[in-house]
């Protein structure tokens, strides 16, 4: 998955995969998230919200998509 570099103070890079509805989060703790049945445009409101990190709270994070952690 091809993830992009964004400009955030939490999260790092962000990866979409279009065929599996995944959304990749990197944070700059290092920790990696995948978030499964993420729909095109929660990923596409993430990429254009001005603040990256509360957008991913409300609508990722707090929207109770299944999660794991990767290592």
């Amino acid at each position: 998955m091809h993830r992009q570099k964004v400009s955030s103070s939490s999260i790092a890079t962000v990866g979409y995969d279009e065929v599996r509805s995944v959304l990749e989060i990197k944070f700059h703790t290092g920790r990696v998230y995948h978030y499964r049945g993420v729909p095109s445009d929660i990923f596409e409101g993430l990429m254009k919200a001005k603040s990256k990190g509360k957008y991913y709270n409300k609508y990722v994070k707090d929207a109770g998509f299944p999660f794991k952690r990767i290592k």
